[in-house]
């Protein structure tokens, strides 16, 4: 996948999986790679950055495989920017979708 558009929608996706449920930062690494391919050293920096903003609150909860997991969990901000973030994607992706159906009608 072209690294630009991947870019643009890996936030969206994060937002949307942990607005789905709390996870910790592989578990979201995994679920967001069903989607688009991504790595740890991707996902961690957003998952800082978006919970510096207040999007994510954060927790710890004991694990059985080892040290406690740090968990994320969406804010009420967290939620009103994916519903502005989904709103821009909708929008960017019908208008591109649109451009291009048009172009192939010539």
């Amino acid at each position: 996948m072209n690294a630009q558009f991947k870019k643009g929608v890996l936030e969206l996706i994060v937002l949307e999986s942990v607005r789905q449920k709390d996870m910790y930062g592989y578990e979201l690494v995994e679920e967001v790679s069903k989607v688009v391919d991504v790595n740890e050293g991707t996902i961690y920096p957003l998952l800082k950055r978006l919970t510096n903003e207040r999007y994510f609150e954060t927790y710890l909860r004991e694990s059985t495989e080892g040290p406690p997991r740090k968990y994320y969990h969406l804010t009420v901000a967290g939620i009103l920017y994916r519903d502005r973030l989904e709103a821009e994607w909708t929008e960017f992706a019908g208008r591109v979708g649109a451009f291009l159906e048009e172009r192939k009608e010539r």
